[in-house]
């Protein structure tokens, strides 16, 4: 329908805009840090903070939208992620650091409730597309972030946090005048009439393939962190590529990924069906992470980055429509509250994994772990696909 493609729309810049935010901090994070002299281990904890914390909340912050509609927990959630983003801004302190990392984790349920109003508001052969165009704006978001970020650094050590903020509060607009609610009023009834307690998503969760979509949205991120966390500093001592260098190969693999994401998942999923494009992607992934370490020339890694980001760029997309099929509408946020809660796990040990094994064993290993785990992460993804057939998927838009 017209409004449903035009709610997508207004969904896409909103996750687009908001995204532009969280790029502007995160990659200047670590260097405000610095000024306090932080121990490892504390300097880990701050980095690690919000995805502690959104591993805590998202569920909740779920099972608020299934029970009072998705705008009023996007308003909350993107106002809190403003003030966190001001505290940044204007933090003299790495307990003001914390603060706001800890601010922006517990409110951030930006992306979970985004995917819920795309579950909303799509059938199950567009279900993949809508996520797709989720994704795709989160990748863009995050690529153009961090180059306003450095931009605005140069200028100023307050402003990246003041125009994070900013990005928030127009996200803030865009969904207070523009997004209506997506979730119909006897779903919201039905969810109210069950106990507010995490508990109460457990019959949600023993449905016999979300489980498998959890386990295998938290192996394929830990093992795609990997890549993430070590990947510069790969590139620096394989091909001593300078900084610049570094960033513009990031800029490349995210935007196939956002292409991918955002123009081809959709297709691919109404020839193909979820379930084949998940064991696609993680093995493509797998042998992408896997060849990684052995590139020795620009032309390899470029094609070795290329497949990562084809194979991430069908694989997530297609997980997440999946999981949001298997239950009911007053469900729906719950569950991919938990969705975001085992990517935010990922997210936590990941990085740490990564650092372990590259300061213990050398520069090659965060990418052979991780293929390892990219090819467990097949091996659920190939199961999930043969239960598929076999136990019915929720079809509720």
């Amino acid at each position: 329908m017209k409004e449903h493609r035009a709610t997508i729309g207004i969904v896409f810049l909103i996750v687009f805009i908001d995204l532009v935010g969280f790029g502007i901090v995160i990659p200047i994070l670590p260097l405000y840090a610095e000024e306090y002299g932080p121990s490892p281990v504390i300097f880990g904890l701050l980095m690690a903070s919000f995805s502690i914390m959104q591993f805590i909340f998202s569920p909740i912050l779920g099972r608020l939208s299934d029970r009072w509609g998705r705008r009023p927990v996007l308003l909350v959630s993107l106002i809190g992620s403003a003030v966190g983003y001001v505290l940044f801004g204007f933090a003299g302190s790495l307990t003001m650091l914390f603060a706001s990392r800890i601010i922006d984790g517990i409110s951030g349920g930006n992306i979970s409730t985004a995917q819920a109003v795309i579950a909303d508001i799509t059938g199950p052969e567009d279900r993949a597309k809508g996520m797709g165009l989720i994704g795709a704006a989160f990748g863009l978001g995050f690529i153009l972030g961090p180059a306003i970020g450095a931009l605005l650094v140069t200028v100023a050590p307050w402003l990246p946090g003041v125009a994070a903020a900013t990005a928030s509060l127009i996200a803030f607009l865009l969904v207070l005048t523009r997004l209506p609610e997506t979730l119909d009023t006897e779903a919201r009834r039905e969810a109210r009439s069950h106990p507010f307690n995490l508990q109460s998503l457990r019959r949600a969760l023993i449905h016999p393939l979300v489980g498998f979509c959890l386990v295998l949205v938290f192996l394929s991120i830990f093992a795609f962190a990997n890549f993430e966390t070590t990947f510069a500093q790969f590139a620096k001592l394989r091909f001593h590529y300078p900084m610049s260098t570094i960033a513009w190969l990031f800029v490349y693999a995210g935007v196939l990924g956002a292409l991918v994401q955002g123009g081809l998942v959709g297709r691919l999923s109404k020839r193909f069906g979820e379930g084949r494009l998940i064991v696609a992607g993680t093995f493509l992934s797998f042998l992408a992470l896997g060849f990684l370490p052995y590139t020795e020339t620009r032309g390899p890694l470029l094609v070795t980055l290329a497949v990562l980001a084809l194979g991430q760029g069908i694989a997530h997309p297609s997980l997440s429509a999946l999981t949001s099929k298997l239950v009911d509408a007053d469900e729906v946020g719950g569950v991919m509250g938990v969705y975001q809660s085992m990517s935010s796990l990922g997210r936590i040990f990941g990085p740490f994994w990564a650092e372990l094994v590259y300061g213990g064993l050398g520069f090659h290993w965060p990418f052979r772990t991780g293929s390892v785990f990219m090819l467990m992460a097949c091996g659920v993804a190939a199961v999930l696909f043969m239960r598929i057939k076999r136990v019915p998927v929720s079809a509720s838009p």
